[in-house]
């Protein structure tokens, strides 16, 4: 399956600034496939899959020192195979199951500039422990579950890919309704890749869900690792907790009954840094960076996939799945996630809300983002005649705000001299990169 991340490799490939590239991620978002299709494709020369959890009997060729020469040479011997610096790809997965191998990298940055090191792993900050992290050695690139143009191309419908990656506009009603169809599909699929190949394989959505199952069973899994560190029963309460409270401000107290503040905060901030979630925190929209004014008191959160999300949140996804209006599915919450998750894989970029600071006051937008030196508050409603009311507060409050997306089940329209444009919520990753 074709993933937006290869374009992203390209570049760093035929950088004139490369660095050895760790390529993070939560479990099974495919980050093995597609760096070893990317390598089998776009290199003249051999892609080295050097699989740290399988080969256990080579993490010793790390221990003894990290001399990048040295390492090359040793890892020559042992696969029986010439490492060409130029033409090859030397691609260590699983790489947070040696730590000295995160700590090399350092070394083939200073010591091996032109071969070309790729390294992709899950839970890197847990597998470090006292190693020093290669900072200013490496560079980072995050992936994340296959986006909802990436579930059209996987479907066979390349022109419906391409469309909604374009500058939003006003489609016909069938090509609309078409998209709003197959939107639906993917909020209950979800991007996860074994999920979306099953499913375009059988068109089954129990068998989907049987997957979405066993991969919440390794997550869960995972948790043994984390152990040490907090108590494994508050982990699983945080986690059937979020999905519930997709859209609303959360407080601490309310993952996990029975634990203290401070043992929920680091028990949600360790399922944070495995990426199975991210904190979306309240920001002043007065000014840039919007991360200067932020909250950590006050904070809403984001699964890692709409689909996982579906699978945690309890009730009749079947009966669900009856509903026509994309708004209506698990009372909106599901359009929320699905917006944050979209802006989250294109951008890269933190995600904010708005809530106004006055007693007795609930005004909220959906989120606030930073993009090109602007700042953008966003809103997902059932159509144009929703409730906009906390978002024409903050256009008033702050003038400095140019313009607001509201994304919905409805065709696109703009209402310009209010500053507002109503935007189809297929196209949420275009329309916040074509501002």
């Amino acid at each position: 399956m074709e993933r937006q991340i290869t374009a992203k490799l390209l570049n760093w490939k035929t950088s004139r600034m490369r660095k050895p590239l760790i390529v993070r991620g939560a479990r099974q978002t495919g980050k093995s496939y597609s760096i070893t299709e990317f390598g089998n494709k776009y290199f003249e020369g051999t892609t080295h899959v050097i699989n740290f959890e399988k080969r256990i009997d080579w993490h010793s060729i790390f221990d003894q020192n990290l001399d990048a020469a040295r390492i090359i040479s040793e890892l020559e011997i042992n696969s029986g195979k010439r490492i060409v610096v130029g033409k090859d790809l030397l691609f260590f997965d699983e790489i947070q199951e040696c730590p000295n191998a995160i700590a090399s990298l350092r070394y083939f940055y200073e010591q091996m500039p032109d071969l070309h090191v790729v390294a992709a792993g899950s839970l890197l900050e847990f597998a470090l422990g006292n190693i020093p992290f290669p900072v200013g050695r490496v560079q980072l690139m995050d992936m994340y579950p296959m986006t909802f143009s990436e579930f059209l191309l996987a479907s066979g419908n390349e022109p419906a890919a391409q469309l909604i990656q374009k500058a939003p506009k006003e489609l016909s009603p069938t090509i609309h309704n078409m998209l709003a169809g197959e939107l639906k599909k993917y909020f209950f699929v979800g991007g996860m890749p074994e999920c979306v190949k099953t499913y375009v394989g059988n068109q089954s959505l129990n068998e989907v869900f049987k997957i979405q199952a066993d991969l919440m069973a390794t997550f869960r899994q995972d948790f043994l690792k984390y152990s040490p560190r907090v108590d494994t029963d508050c982990l699983n309460s945080i986690l059937a907790s979020i999905p519930q409270r997709i859209g609303q401000q959360i407080k601490y107290a309310s993952l996990a009954e029975g634990f203290s503040n401070p043992t929920i905060k680091k028990a949600f901030d360790l399922l944070e840094t495995a990426r199975l979630f991210r904190k979306v925190r309240t920001a002043s929209p007065a000014g840039l960076p919007l991360g200067a004014s932020a909250s950590d008191k006050k904070f809403k959160a984001v699964m890692l996939d709409v689909g996982l999300m579906g699978s945690l949140i309890g009730i009749s996804r079947l009966t669900e799945y009856q509903k026509t209006n994309l708004l209506s599915i698990f009372q909106g919450a599901m359009a929320e996630q699905f917006v944050g998750q979209e802006i989250l894989a294109s951008t890269g970029s933190n995600l904010y809300y708005w809530a106004r600071e006055a007693k007795n006051s609930n005004a909220e937008t959906d989120y606030l983002i930073e993009k090109q030196d602007q700042i953008l508050p966003i809103e997902v409603k059932s159509g144009k005649s929703g409730s906009l009311k906390s978002l024409h507060l903050l256009l008033e409050t702050y003038p400095n705000v140019k313009e607001a997306y509201v994304f919905s089940d409805a065709n696109f329209g703009q209402l310009q001299a209010q500053k507002i444009s109503f935007i189809p919520i297929y196209y949420a990753a275009a329309a916040v990169n074509s501002m």
